[in-house]
């Protein structure tokens, strides 16, 4: 089995039109900063098809990942100009 990079790579090439994209933010209900006693956390409501198919285990279940982009990328996306080891 390969791993998550290259479904994702083969999924958005092969079938883009079944690949899903959900901004976290409109997933997120609460957040708690971390602190001495504890880790930071985020809770995130998911519909229940999606939380089904994560505890389906390995076998047969649906790849869900939480891919982020850096503010530096996402803000290079409408430039005309090419940078330096940039791919157009």
């Amino acid at each position: 089995m390969k791993g998550p990079l290259e479904t994702l790579q083969f999924a958005l090439e092969k079938y883009p039109q079944k690949v899903e994209l959900v901004p976290l933010q409109q997933l997120v209900t609460e957040t708690a900063r971390q602190n001495e006693r504890r880790p930071a956390w985020a809770k995130i409501a998911l519909p229940d098809d999606v939380v089904k198919s994560l505890r389906g285990g390995d076998a047969g279940g649906e790849l869900v990942l939480l891919v982020r982009v850096p503010r530096d990328v996402v803000s290079r996306m409408d430039s005309k100009i090419v940078l330096p080891g940039e791919v157009k």
